[in-house]
């Protein structure tokens, strides 16, 4: 007799450990996005992303017309670090489709490094594309020969519409720490 109400006592205590902890079929809890302390936002009608305090936002002028928001970090004339938001760049369907395309927009001669799934705070779907490439020297952009890291975080909104929010650094320009609090910042919408 005892073996059953030992076995009816640790019965009842996995279904209330499987309640409590959210295990069981329950919802996983949806990711969450927040900008940093310090930091500011740009917000577009598709994405918001967190930029770092040395960022600052490009106007419409400044920026180019297939961006819905921009912010750059500056160093004398010369841009050594951007964060781009682009909305519907593409007609893919899921994030794959939309990873696919946001790296055919890689500048030529850039080293892919990888692609991998990511989760996104309102995205169900969502991918992240590293990349490096080296500097032209071109007016406004690091010297000839810099590194540059790139990342791109590409999915679909709620509207079904392509995203793309790129971080392009000179190598040393930006933590690895501050690049991941942008990813980490990013909300869909």
């Amino acid at each position: 007799m005892k073996i059953f109400q030992r076995a009816a006592a640790l019965g009842v205590g996995a279904v209330l450990a499987l309640a409590l902890t959210g295990c069981g079929g329950g919802d996983e809890p949806e990711k969450t996005a927040a900008v940093p302390q310090g930091w500011s936002e740009l917000t577009t009608k598709g994405v918001d992303v967190a930029y770092p305090p040395a960022f600052t936002p490009q106007s419409d002028a400044e920026r180019s017309k297939y961006n819905a928001a921009a912010a750059s970090l500056t160093e004398g004339d010369r841009t050594v670090g951007i964060i781009t938001v682009q909305l519907n760049f593409t007609t893919a369907r899921d994030a794959e489709q939309a990873a696919i395309a946001a790296e055919a927009g890689v500048q030529l001669g850039s080293k892919v490094e990888g692609t991998k799934k990511i989760e996104l705070a309102g995205a169900d779907d969502a991918r992240r594309i590293d990349f490096e490439f080296v500097s032209g020297g071109d007016k406004g952009q690091p010297v000839k020969g810099a590194k540059i890291h790139g990342t791109i975080v590409t999915g679909l909104d709620s509207k079904d519409k392509t995203f793309a929010v790129r971080i392009d650094a000179q190598e040393g320009k930006l933590s690895d720490g501050d690049l991941a609090k942008i990813i980490e910042s990013i909300e869909v919408h």
